[in-house]
């Protein structure tokens, strides 16, 4: 693998995970702000996927993208 490549694929996972954060974030300003049950709701669906996200992306990018081992 190449250092570009490597360095992609780094740039990658930690782009997941930026975004990840940025929905948990919007999920947390949604029950922060939201009047009604179902809007807390949904608020709080997309914190939890948003937090899903964020430990389970950029560990699967990682394994998908490891080297093969060399017998």
């Amino acid at each position: 693998m190449t250092e570009d490549q490597a360095r992609n694929r780094y740039f990658a996972m930690v782009f997941a995970q930026i975004i990840a954060v940025a929905g948990a974030v919007f999920g947390l300003i949604i029950m922060g702000r939201a009047e009604d049950m179902p809007m807390r709701l949904l608020g709080a669906a997309i914190l939890l996927s948003g937090l899903y996200c964020i430990a389970v992306v950029p560990r699967a990018l990682a394994r998908r993208w490891r080297t093969p081992p060399t017998d």
